[in-house]
């Protein structure tokens, strides 16, 4: 009889199990969740050597405009002053880190939040795999994928495919769409002004421009330049400069 009863207490649990509606859910939930984190994993290796042709920002745009200007340009064809500029500007300290600027976080939480952390790794993490918007989902699947693009790409890659895919304007993306659109110029022919200009509109280019700039742009071209000649001078644009 007790054999009999723990039996049936076994079956009981099974069927509480496999009825449960919830756990069912959660779990595929889970698998869902798995086979997405795969894929992009699967995605940031295929990324060190395939440009990414859209991103779902970029996509979003251009079915929202009907079209958006962007055309690849290797690294090496980009003006070496457009390079250390974006990089003064976003992410000085970028051939220090792993992925996170623990020094800039400290700051950004002693200022109350008001200022950003976020170094050009993590944008580009967001910017080729991820969504646009402040949500708990996003930040934390960035803060999961960016030690994995910095440990598979090199600093140069995660420069290159930045510089290609940033927003500088409605429609505008990538340094080769962005030095034609403000300057009639390639991107390899950017002067050190437009350069800084160029990197002086992120992380606002709807709000900014670097053919009509503003005061604030006008005085953040300076700090962005003066940047730029220091992180070349003090060895931090070594990482991603040949």
């Amino acid at each position: 009889m007790a054999k009999r009863a723990t039996k049936k207490s076994r079956r009981s649990r099974k069927t509480s199990k496999r009825s449960n509606p919830l756990r069912r859910v959660v779990r595929y939930a889970g698998r869902g969740l798995l086979v997405v984190v795969g894929i992009v994993l699967a995605l940031i290796a295929l990324g060190t050597v395939v440009n990414p042709p859209t991103t779902p920002y970029m996509f979003a745009e251009s079915r929202r405009l009907g079209g958006v200007e962007q055309s690849w340009v290797p690294l090496e064809e980009v003006a070496p002053v457009m390079a250390r500029s974006v990089v003064a500007a976003e992410d000085a300290n970028f051939c220090l880190h792993w992925g996170f600027d623990l020094a800039a976080i400290k700051d950004a939480i002693a200022d109350g939040g008001n200022r950003g952390a976020s170094t050009l790794s993590q944008q580009t993490v967001k910017n080729v795999y991820l969504w646009h918007g402040r949500n708990y989902t996003r930040k934390a699947l960035e803060a999961l994928f960016t030690p994995v693009l910095e440990a598979i790409w090199s600093k140069e890659r995660i420069v290159e495919v930045y510089l290609n895919v940033a927003e500088f304007d409605e429609g505008v993306f990538g340094v080769g769409a962005a030095a034609r659109h403000y300057f009639g110029v390639s991107a390899g022919d950017l002067s050190a002004e437009q350069a800084a200009r160029l990197a002086a509109i992120l992380p606002d280019p709807k709000g900014r421009s670097a053919s009509r700039p503003s005061d604030f742009v006008v005085k953040r071209t300076r700090a962005v330049r003066s940047g730029a000649a220091t992180i070349r001078k003090d060895g931090r644009a070594a990482c991603f400069e040949s």
